[in-house]
């Protein structure tokens, strides 16, 4: 049980060849969930993801840690980059989701991090009629230029005021979504939002851009 009493059930999921592994927390009446895509180098038990879902779910929304590499894949640093497919194992998750009972007819976001942005970027493209909205948190979309302007749902870029590199890679992706968009920027944050109140401000933006479009 999380610290506001839902439970949480771990998830495992055959992609074909290897099986990733979920934690879904589905909320008693909630009406949309959103799927984290974890970044290089990190896991579904990320702290700050799961720091900003627990701020997700106070807002009746379900949410599903994802981890798209084994553990395995994870040692390799290219498989850490291979956004294809990131974004497929992303996709086969979001079908199975389609398909349970408690969750079936929640309406869909995802939360993408570092790599796991690009992942979400790819994935929804080619899902256009399923996903919702779409978070990225430091991410690194500019590894999935060919789909950004495919992109309907609306998009949230957050990036770190003192994360100049990821601004200009940010900046340049953020050009070419044709989709409802918005650029934010917490000051005074470096890529990882560890200094005091920036996680606190990725968790408020990112749950009032999901509560908009998920939760109507």
């Amino acid at each position: 049980m999380d610290k506001i009493g839902q439970a949480e059930k771990t998830i495992f999921i055959n992609d074909g060849e290897k099986i990733i592994e979920g934690s879904l927390t589905v909320p008693e009446g909630a009406n949309g969930i959103v799927v984290f895509a974890h970044g290089s180098g990190s896991s579904r038990y990320s702290i700050r993801n799961n720091y900003v879902a627990a701020v997700i779910r106070k807002h009746n929304l379900a949410t599903f840690l994802l981890d798209l590499l084994t553990p395995e894949e994870d040692a390799d640093y290219s498989k850490r980059f291979d956004i294809d497919l990131l974004a497929h194992r992303l996709s086969i998750a979001t079908k199975w989701l389609q398909k349970q009972q408690d969750t079936k007819n929640l309406k869909i976001g995802y939360f993408g991090a570092s790599t796991g942005a690009a992942a979400a970027i790819q994935s929804a493209a080619g899902n256009i009629s399923t996903i919702k909205a779409i978070v990225s948190r430091g991410g690194r979309p500019d590894l999935a230029m060919p789909y950004l302007e495919k992109i309907s749902a609306p998009t949230l870029f957050i990036v770190g005021g003192n994360d100049e590199i990821v601004i200009e890679l940010n900046s340049e992706a953020y050009n070419n979504l044709k989709c409802d968009k918005k650029f934010e920027i917490v000051k005074g944050a470096t890529h990882l939002f560890e200094e005091p109140g920036t996680l606190e401000q990725v968790a408020i933006l990112a749950e009032q851009w999901f509560d908009k479009y998920l939760a109507s």
